[in-house]
Protein backbone atom coordinates (compact mmCIF):
# COMPACT_ATOMS: atom_id res chain seq x y z
CA UNK A 1 0.00 0.00 0.00
CA UNK A 2 3.01 2.56 0.87
CA UNK A 3 4.47 1.52 -2.40
CA UNK A 4 1.48 2.21 -4.08
CA UNK A 5 0.69 5.39 -2.41
CA UNK A 6 5.06 6.28 -3.59
CA UNK A 7 4.54 5.66 -6.88
CA UNK A 8 1.07 7.87 -6.81
CA UNK A 9 2.93 10.65 -5.30
CA UNK A 10 5.63 10.69 -7.65
CA UNK A 11 3.37 10.61 -10.55
CA UNK A 12 1.82 13.49 -9.21
CA UNK A 13 5.17 15.52 -8.87
CA UNK A 14 6.14 14.85 -12.34
CA UNK A 15 2.36 15.75 -14.01
CA UNK A 16 2.50 18.70 -11.75
CA UNK A 17 5.92 19.17 -12.94
CA UNK A 18 5.31 18.66 -16.53
CA UNK A 19 1.92 21.09 -16.26
CA UNK A 20 3.84 23.95 -14.56
CA UNK A 21 6.30 23.65 -17.48
CA UNK A 22 4.13 23.84 -19.98
CA UNK A 23 1.90 27.03 -18.72
CA UNK A 24 5.56 28.56 -17.95
CA UNK A 25 6.83 27.67 -21.87
CA UNK A 26 3.74 29.44 -22.94
CA UNK A 27 4.61 32.70 -21.78
CA UNK A 28 7.12 33.63 -24.56
CA UNK A 29 9.47 36.45 -24.61
CA UNK A 30 10.56 37.59 -28.14
CA UNK A 31 13.00 40.31 -29.06
CA UNK A 32 12.80 42.31 -32.46
CA UNK A 33 17.07 42.63 -33.16
CA UNK A 34 18.29 45.27 -35.96
CA UNK A 35 22.12 44.66 -34.15
CA UNK A 36 25.25 42.89 -35.32
CA UNK A 37 26.95 40.15 -34.26
CA UNK A 38 28.99 41.72 -31.99
CA UNK A 39 26.16 43.54 -30.11
CA UNK A 40 24.03 41.00 -29.09
CA UNK A 41 26.57 39.31 -26.86
CA UNK A 42 26.15 42.67 -24.19
CA UNK A 43 22.16 41.09 -23.66
CA UNK A 44 21.29 38.38 -21.40
CA UNK A 45 19.93 36.53 -23.98
CA UNK A 46 18.98 33.83 -21.27
CA UNK A 47 16.14 35.87 -20.50
CA UNK A 48 14.78 35.52 -23.94
CA UNK A 49 12.82 32.77 -25.58
CA UNK A 50 12.76 34.12 -29.35
CA UNK A 51 15.45 36.54 -31.56
CA UNK A 52 13.28 37.67 -34.26
CA UNK A 53 16.53 38.89 -36.87
CA UNK A 54 15.17 42.48 -38.54
CA UNK A 55 14.91 42.51 -41.49
CA UNK A 56 15.64 40.26 -44.55
CA UNK A 57 13.93 41.42 -47.63
CA UNK A 58 12.50 40.05 -51.08
CA UNK A 59 14.86 39.79 -54.42
CA UNK A 60 13.43 38.79 -57.35
CA UNK A 61 10.41 36.82 -55.13
CA UNK A 62 12.80 35.30 -53.14
CA UNK A 63 13.69 35.07 -49.17
CA UNK A 64 17.21 37.45 -49.36
CA UNK A 65 19.83 37.84 -46.45
CA UNK A 66 20.87 41.43 -47.29
CA UNK A 67 24.54 41.40 -46.92
CA UNK A 68 27.95 39.59 -45.71
CA UNK A 69 27.74 41.45 -42.42
CA UNK A 70 23.61 40.06 -41.38
CA UNK A 71 24.70 36.14 -42.59
CA UNK A 72 27.79 36.92 -39.87
CA UNK A 73 25.25 37.92 -37.41
CA UNK A 74 22.40 35.45 -37.76
CA UNK A 75 25.02 32.91 -37.47
CA UNK A 76 26.12 34.19 -34.48
CA UNK A 77 22.25 34.14 -33.36
CA UNK A 78 22.04 30.75 -34.63
CA UNK A 79 25.10 29.68 -32.08
CA UNK A 80 23.53 31.23 -29.00
CA UNK A 81 20.98 28.54 -29.00
CA UNK A 82 23.96 26.18 -27.55
CA UNK A 83 24.03 27.83 -24.13
CA UNK A 84 20.22 28.45 -24.23
CA UNK A 85 18.22 25.88 -25.18
CA UNK A 86 15.04 27.90 -24.56
CA UNK A 87 16.07 29.80 -27.63
CA UNK A 88 14.41 30.26 -30.83
CA UNK A 89 16.42 32.28 -33.91
CA UNK A 90 13.70 33.27 -36.56
CA UNK A 91 14.09 35.56 -39.59
CA UNK A 92 11.45 38.44 -40.12
CA UNK A 93 10.92 39.19 -43.61
CA UNK A 94 10.04 42.84 -44.63
CA UNK A 95 9.25 45.91 -41.81
CA UNK A 96 7.93 49.49 -42.10
CA UNK A 97 9.20 50.10 -45.90
CA UNK A 98 10.70 46.77 -46.30
CA UNK A 99 7.97 44.76 -47.93
CA UNK A 100 6.96 46.95 -51.19
CA UNK A 101 7.38 44.29 -53.53
CA UNK A 102 5.51 41.81 -50.99
CA UNK A 103 2.20 42.55 -53.04
CA UNK A 104 2.91 42.10 -56.67
CA UNK A 105 5.42 39.14 -55.65
CA UNK A 106 2.94 37.21 -53.40
CA UNK A 107 0.13 37.60 -55.94
CA UNK A 108 0.17 34.53 -58.03
CA UNK A 109 0.75 30.63 -57.09
CA UNK A 110 3.74 30.53 -58.87
CA UNK A 111 5.38 33.41 -56.87
CA UNK A 112 4.13 32.38 -53.46
CA UNK A 113 5.93 28.65 -53.84
CA UNK A 114 9.22 30.38 -55.14
CA UNK A 115 9.10 32.47 -51.89
CA UNK A 116 8.48 29.36 -50.00
CA UNK A 117 10.70 27.31 -51.38
CA UNK A 118 13.04 29.57 -50.86
CA UNK A 119 12.56 30.30 -46.82
CA UNK A 120 13.15 26.48 -46.97
CA UNK A 121 16.57 26.75 -48.48
CA UNK A 122 17.73 29.79 -45.96
CA UNK A 123 16.25 28.57 -43.35
CA UNK A 124 18.09 25.24 -44.03
CA UNK A 125 21.50 26.80 -44.25
CA UNK A 126 21.47 29.20 -41.25
CA UNK A 127 19.64 26.33 -38.99
CA UNK A 128 17.08 28.44 -37.89
CA UNK A 129 13.92 27.91 -36.56
CA UNK A 130 11.46 29.79 -38.35
CA UNK A 131 9.96 32.97 -40.34
CA UNK A 132 8.00 35.89 -39.23
CA UNK A 133 6.21 38.29 -41.74
CA UNK A 134 6.35 41.73 -41.18
CA UNK A 135 4.21 42.99 -43.80
CA UNK A 136 2.87 45.91 -43.36
CA UNK A 137 0.09 45.79 -44.81
CA UNK A 138 -1.44 43.87 -46.83
CA UNK A 139 -4.80 45.03 -48.41
CA UNK A 140 -4.42 48.36 -47.03
CA UNK A 141 -1.91 51.45 -47.43
CA UNK A 142 0.94 51.22 -45.38
CA UNK A 143 4.27 53.09 -46.80
CA UNK A 144 2.38 55.64 -48.68
CA UNK A 145 3.61 54.67 -52.42
CA UNK A 146 3.83 50.64 -51.80
CA UNK A 147 1.36 48.91 -53.93
CA UNK A 148 -1.55 47.35 -51.48
CA UNK A 149 -4.62 45.66 -53.08
CA UNK A 150 -7.67 44.00 -52.23
CA UNK A 151 -6.50 41.11 -53.24
CA UNK A 152 -3.61 41.00 -50.58
CA UNK A 153 -5.85 39.33 -48.26
CA UNK A 154 -6.97 35.87 -49.59
CA UNK A 155 -3.16 36.08 -51.16
CA UNK A 156 -1.60 36.03 -47.71
CA UNK A 157 -3.73 33.36 -46.40
CA UNK A 158 -2.60 31.39 -49.56
CA UNK A 159 1.02 32.38 -48.83
CA UNK A 160 0.60 30.94 -45.17
CA UNK A 161 -0.87 27.79 -46.76
CA UNK A 162 1.88 27.12 -48.57
CA UNK A 163 4.71 28.10 -46.23
CA UNK A 164 3.38 25.48 -43.74
CA UNK A 165 3.42 22.72 -46.60
CA UNK A 166 6.92 23.34 -47.51
CA UNK A 167 8.56 24.18 -43.93
CA UNK A 168 6.50 21.25 -42.07
CA UNK A 169 4.86 21.48 -38.72
CA UNK A 170 7.86 22.33 -36.56
CA UNK A 171 8.95 24.82 -38.40
CA UNK A 172 7.83 28.65 -36.37
CA UNK A 173 5.23 30.60 -38.26
CA UNK A 174 4.18 34.30 -37.37
CA UNK A 175 3.78 37.45 -38.42
CA UNK A 176 3.37 40.91 -37.06
CA UNK A 177 0.12 42.31 -37.05
CA UNK A 178 -1.06 45.92 -37.00
CA UNK A 179 -2.58 46.58 -33.52
CA UNK A 180 -5.53 49.16 -34.65
CA UNK A 181 -8.78 48.88 -36.19
CA UNK A 182 -8.79 49.31 -39.98
CA UNK A 183 -5.48 46.62 -40.61
CA UNK A 184 -7.56 44.11 -37.93
CA UNK A 185 -10.87 44.89 -40.00
CA UNK A 186 -9.71 44.64 -43.15
CA UNK A 187 -5.99 43.00 -43.88
CA UNK A 188 -6.21 39.54 -42.74
CA UNK A 189 -8.62 36.27 -42.96
CA UNK A 190 -8.18 35.34 -39.01
CA UNK A 191 -10.27 32.34 -38.94
CA UNK A 192 -8.13 30.69 -41.94
CA UNK A 193 -4.87 32.24 -40.51
CA UNK A 194 -5.22 31.40 -37.14
CA UNK A 195 -4.73 27.69 -37.39
CA UNK A 196 -1.50 27.95 -40.07
CA UNK A 197 0.97 30.16 -37.24
CA UNK A 198 2.34 29.62 -33.93
CA UNK A 199 1.92 32.51 -32.98
CA UNK A 200 0.48 36.58 -33.97
CA UNK A 201 2.72 39.28 -33.15
CA UNK A 202 0.69 42.45 -32.48
CA UNK A 203 2.17 45.76 -33.31
CA UNK A 204 0.06 47.21 -30.15
CA UNK A 205 2.46 50.18 -30.97
CA UNK A 206 2.84 53.33 -32.85
CA UNK A 207 -1.15 53.33 -32.39
CA UNK A 208 -0.46 57.36 -32.81
CA UNK A 209 2.17 57.22 -35.54
CA UNK A 210 4.58 59.51 -37.18
CA UNK A 211 1.99 60.98 -39.53
CA UNK A 212 -0.32 62.22 -37.07
CA UNK A 213 -0.67 65.50 -36.31
CA UNK A 214 -2.26 65.22 -32.72
CA UNK A 215 -0.44 63.77 -29.30
CA UNK A 216 -1.81 60.52 -28.00
CA UNK A 217 -0.27 57.66 -26.13
CA UNK A 218 1.01 55.35 -29.06
CA UNK A 219 1.24 52.09 -26.94
CA UNK A 220 -1.68 51.95 -24.61
CA UNK A 221 -2.78 48.64 -22.68
CA UNK A 222 -5.91 50.20 -21.96
CA UNK A 223 -8.19 52.78 -24.34
CA UNK A 224 -9.27 55.65 -22.37
CA UNK A 225 -12.02 56.29 -25.04
CA UNK A 226 -14.45 54.16 -27.42
CA UNK A 227 -12.68 55.22 -30.40
CA UNK A 228 -9.09 55.11 -29.25
CA UNK A 229 -6.59 52.45 -30.43
CA UNK A 230 -4.90 50.37 -27.37
CA UNK A 231 -3.61 46.74 -26.60
CA UNK A 232 -6.56 45.45 -25.16
CA UNK A 233 -8.55 46.67 -27.80
CA UNK A 234 -6.88 44.70 -30.32
CA UNK A 235 -7.10 41.08 -27.95
CA UNK A 236 -10.56 41.50 -27.27
CA UNK A 237 -11.12 41.90 -31.08
CA UNK A 238 -9.16 39.05 -32.04
CA UNK A 239 -10.56 36.88 -28.90
CA UNK A 240 -13.96 37.40 -30.35
CA UNK A 241 -12.51 36.29 -34.09
CA UNK A 242 -11.52 32.91 -32.22
CA UNK A 243 -7.73 33.49 -31.93
CA UNK A 244 -6.48 31.01 -29.02
CA UNK A 245 -5.20 33.41 -26.14
CA UNK A 246 -2.06 31.05 -26.22
CA UNK A 247 -1.22 32.49 -30.26
CA UNK A 248 -1.23 36.67 -29.12
CA UNK A 249 1.70 38.24 -28.46
CA UNK A 250 1.34 41.81 -27.06
CA UNK A 251 3.99 44.40 -28.59
CA UNK A 252 5.84 46.90 -26.48
CA UNK A 253 7.85 49.77 -27.21
CA UNK A 254 11.53 50.80 -26.31
CA UNK A 255 11.08 54.14 -27.64
CA UNK A 256 8.94 57.45 -27.85
CA UNK A 257 7.26 59.22 -29.95
CA UNK A 258 7.45 63.14 -29.63
CA UNK A 259 5.97 65.80 -31.05
CA UNK A 260 6.90 69.68 -30.66
CA UNK A 261 4.86 72.89 -30.43
CA UNK A 262 2.68 71.33 -28.35
CA UNK A 263 0.16 73.75 -26.32
CA UNK A 264 0.46 73.54 -22.37
CA UNK A 265 -3.41 72.20 -22.51
CA UNK A 266 -3.87 68.46 -20.52
CA UNK A 267 0.02 68.67 -19.96
CA UNK A 268 0.15 68.32 -24.16
CA UNK A 269 -2.20 64.82 -23.97
CA UNK A 270 -4.26 64.83 -27.04
CA UNK A 271 -2.89 67.94 -28.34
CA UNK A 272 -2.29 69.38 -31.87
CA UNK A 273 1.75 69.20 -32.44
CA UNK A 274 4.52 68.21 -35.30
CA UNK A 275 6.30 64.64 -34.80
CA UNK A 276 9.87 65.04 -34.33
CA UNK A 277 12.60 62.19 -33.50
CA UNK A 278 11.80 59.97 -30.53
CA UNK A 279 14.52 58.68 -27.69
CA UNK A 280 15.45 55.26 -27.39
CA UNK A 281 14.71 53.82 -23.63
CA UNK A 282 18.30 53.14 -22.74
CA UNK A 283 18.65 57.33 -23.11
CA UNK A 284 15.34 57.86 -21.09
CA UNK A 285 16.77 58.26 -18.01
CA UNK A 286 19.15 61.14 -19.17
CA UNK A 287 16.51 62.88 -21.41
CA UNK A 288 13.57 63.31 -19.77
CA UNK A 289 14.57 64.79 -16.48
CA UNK A 290 13.03 67.59 -14.27
CA UNK A 291 16.45 69.76 -14.96
CA UNK A 292 15.64 69.38 -18.86
CA UNK A 293 12.55 70.69 -17.95
CA UNK A 294 10.26 67.45 -18.34
CA UNK A 295 7.68 65.77 -16.25
CA UNK A 296 6.81 62.63 -16.01
CA UNK A 297 2.51 61.43 -15.83
CA UNK A 298 1.63 58.13 -15.85
CA UNK A 299 -2.24 57.85 -17.37
CA UNK A 300 -3.65 54.82 -14.75
CA UNK A 301 -6.82 54.34 -16.89
CA UNK A 302 -4.55 53.88 -20.33
CA UNK A 303 -1.61 52.08 -18.02
CA UNK A 304 0.50 54.44 -20.37
CA UNK A 305 3.27 57.59 -19.36
CA UNK A 306 4.22 60.38 -21.05
CA UNK A 307 5.95 63.37 -20.50
CA UNK A 308 5.35 67.45 -21.12
CA UNK A 309 8.11 69.71 -21.03
CA UNK A 310 6.21 73.50 -21.29
CA UNK A 311 9.82 75.45 -22.16
CA UNK A 312 10.16 73.53 -25.02
CA UNK A 313 6.64 72.68 -25.70
CA UNK A 314 7.10 68.96 -26.41
CA UNK A 315 5.35 66.12 -26.24
CA UNK A 316 6.60 62.55 -25.61
CA UNK A 317 4.76 58.97 -25.27
CA UNK A 318 6.08 55.64 -24.75
CA UNK A 319 6.59 52.75 -22.63
CA UNK A 320 8.73 52.52 -19.53
CA UNK A 321 8.99 50.01 -16.63
CA UNK A 322 5.73 50.53 -14.91
CA UNK A 323 3.46 50.38 -18.76
CA UNK A 324 5.98 47.66 -19.57
CA UNK A 325 5.29 45.72 -15.77
CA UNK A 326 1.89 46.44 -16.30
CA UNK A 327 1.98 44.56 -20.19
CA UNK A 328 3.31 41.50 -18.66
CA UNK A 329 1.00 41.01 -15.91
CA UNK A 330 -2.19 41.68 -18.45
CA UNK A 331 -0.30 38.69 -20.56
CA UNK A 332 -0.20 36.16 -17.65
CA UNK A 333 -3.71 37.35 -16.36
CA UNK A 334 -4.98 36.67 -20.49
CA UNK A 335 -3.51 33.61 -20.24
CA UNK A 336 -1.85 34.84 -23.78
CA UNK A 337 1.71 33.71 -25.52
CA UNK A 338 3.99 36.18 -24.46
CA UNK A 339 5.13 39.46 -25.30
CA UNK A 340 7.34 40.95 -27.92
CA UNK A 341 9.24 44.48 -28.44
CA UNK A 342 10.82 46.40 -31.30
CA UNK A 343 13.40 46.23 -30.01
CA UNK A 344 16.61 44.80 -28.25
CA UNK A 345 18.91 47.52 -29.22
CA UNK A 346 16.93 50.20 -27.58
CA UNK A 347 17.27 48.73 -24.12
CA UNK A 348 19.56 49.25 -21.08
CA UNK A 349 21.92 46.12 -21.06
CA UNK A 350 21.29 45.18 -17.56
CA UNK A 351 17.91 46.27 -15.43
CA UNK A 352 15.79 47.65 -18.46
CA UNK A 353 12.49 46.60 -20.01
CA UNK A 354 13.57 42.76 -20.65
CA UNK A 355 14.81 42.52 -17.02
CA UNK A 356 11.38 43.72 -15.80
CA UNK A 357 9.12 41.70 -17.97
CA UNK A 358 11.02 38.18 -17.13
CA UNK A 359 10.97 39.56 -13.82
CA UNK A 360 7.09 39.67 -13.65
CA UNK A 361 7.33 36.74 -15.91
CA UNK A 362 9.16 34.56 -13.32
CA UNK A 363 7.09 35.68 -10.12
CA UNK A 364 5.33 33.30 -8.17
Amino acid sequence: MKQINLFALLFCCILSTTTFAQKNKKFDIIAYYTGDSKLIDEYEVSKLNQIIFSFCHLKDGKLSVDSAKDSITIKHLVSLKAKNPQLKIILSLGGWGGCEPCSNAFSTVEGRLKFAKSVKEVSDYFKVDGLDLDWEYPAIEGLPGHLYQAVDKPNFTELLKILRSTLGKKYELSFAAGGFQKYLDESIDWKAVTPLVNRINIMSYDLVNGYSKVTGHHTPLYSTNPKEESTNRAVEFLLKQGVPAEKLVIGGAFYSRTWQNVENINNGLYQAGEHIQGVDFKNFAATYTEVNGWKYFYDEKAQAPYWYNATTKTFATSDDLKSIKAKTEYVKEKKLGGIMFWELTLDSFRDGMVNEIYKVKTAK
